[in-house]
């Protein structure tokens, strides 16, 4: 039997307080994070994507831990330049704040486009890494989101309790 070839890409499921979650990553860094349980497919990924998806689930699971604010990762994020802009401005939102999608949109240079805005974060292929989470409605309502706004309201709730806002700061089961 001819040995398995290397892929492009490494996959990783992981148990967290918010359900399964898959990490995808590629050589040039973390592609996606996926809602559920995905097999890899007994692949065998290049070095420099596992290092990647190693490196994400250990960030990841510091971030449901409370040790964890800010993730320090390489992105590989496909998608629209507009996409992409949005994307970036969500992962400044600061831990434990919220922005609304207006807020985004001016931020963007795109002050009338907020529903783009609320497009462009659907798509958000690596939610929790990029926090479309933090993302609200003008009025401070929470609104959709890819996980169910349960698991969107536990998120800021986590993100708040860790802040010294609420609570104790971890999530449960974590």
């Amino acid at each position: 039997m001819a040995p398995v070839e290397p892929t492009s890409l490494a996959t990783h499921a992981i148990a967290t307080p918010i359900g399964d979650l898959t990490v995808v990553a590629s050589a040039r860094g973390v592609r996606e994070v996926r809602w559920g349980r995905e097999d890899d497919g007994g692949s065998r990924p290049e070095p420099r994507a596992r290092e990647h998806l190693e490196q994400a689930v250990s960030q990841l699971g510091e971030y449901f831990r409370g040790e964890r604010r800010e993730f320090d990762l390489a992105l590989d994020l496909e998608g629209t330049a507009f996409q992409r802009l949005v994307w970036g401005a969500l992962a400044r939102i600061p831990f434990g704040e919220t922005r609304s999608y207006g807020v985004i949109a001016g931020e963007v240079g795109r002050p009338a486009a907020a529903r783009a805005v609320g497009a462009a974060t659907g798509r958000n292929p690596a939610p929790v890494i990029v926090p479309c989470h933090r993302v609200v409605g003008a009025s401070g309502s929470l609104t959709g989101f890819a996980g169910g706004l349960d698991t969107k309201r536990a998120l800021l709730a986590h993100e708040a309790a860790v802040a010294g806002v609420v609570g104790e700061g971890r999530l449960p089961g974590f």
